[in-house]
């Protein structure tokens, strides 16, 4: 029954979100909105608590274990009960009956938001910037034939794009140009009907049954 009842759901869920796109019958459309406007709401707020137990699940479990990097833990549970006691009794905007203000110093969800959130969000891409510059250097060594016209389409696209191209020569920017309109988003559309593609069978797999890796086994 606990395999049983997983496995019909996902049938009959995934048959009902299916139908939606090849009928336009009233009943049909009307079903849909209710699934996508409040059954998924619902689903969404239960997996929310479940994903928020589980992550304080397991920073408790790492201080109590003196786990790696055990004192971050601590960060994340003082400021996920401090963001939560804000948002639920100060409100988004200080609209709460919780006082949000001292003074000229505001520290509603929007502050923290604009304040924390979005700073160490820059950081991360800052910081992926070095990564990328590292993955692209060893992409671009001239090992094969692929690498090598890789590295020289990268290296007309960036001098293209730069000042110094077009006076170099007025046709290369127009050139550098129809690399991006043309292969490059025939290699992007490629690459989108293979996820597509891939996406379409790994569903198949999971509404009929064949893939249950998801209910935790290995079959």
């Amino acid at each position: 029954m606990k395999t049983r009842l997983p496995l019909f759901l996902v049938l009959v869920l995934g048959i009902v979100g299916i139908v939606p796109y090849f009928s336009q019958h009233p009943v049909i459309q009307g079903s849909e909105n209710f699934i996508r406007n409040d059954l998924i709401r619902i689903v969404a707020a239960f997996a929310l608590i479940l994903g928020l137990g589980s992550l304080l699940k397991v920073h408790f479990d790492k201080i109590t274990r003196s786990r790696s990097n055990w004192q971050y833990s601590y960060v994340l549970i003082i400021g996920f009960i401090l963001t939560s006691i804000i948002g639920l009794l100060g409100g988004r905007t200080g609209e709460g009956f919780l006082p949000t203000r001292i003074g000229d110093f505001e520290f509603h969800l929007q502050v923290i938001f604009e304040n924390i959130i979005v700073p160490l969000g820059s950081t991360m891409f800052a910081l992926l910037a070095f990564f990328m510059a590292s993955a692209s250097y060893r992409a671009f060594r001239a090992r094969s034939v692929e690498a090598t016209l890789l590295l020289v389409t990268a290296f007309i696209v960036m001098l293209g794009l730069l000042p110094l191209g077009d006076r170099i020569s007025h046709h290369l920017p127009s050139f550098v140009q129809w690399i991006m309109d043309v292969p490059n988003v025939a290699s992007k559309r490629g690459i989108g009907f293979g996820i597509a593609l891939g996406s379409v069978a790994t569903s198949l797999k999971i509404i009929l049954g064949v893939e249950r890796s998801w209910l935790g086994g290995s079959k």
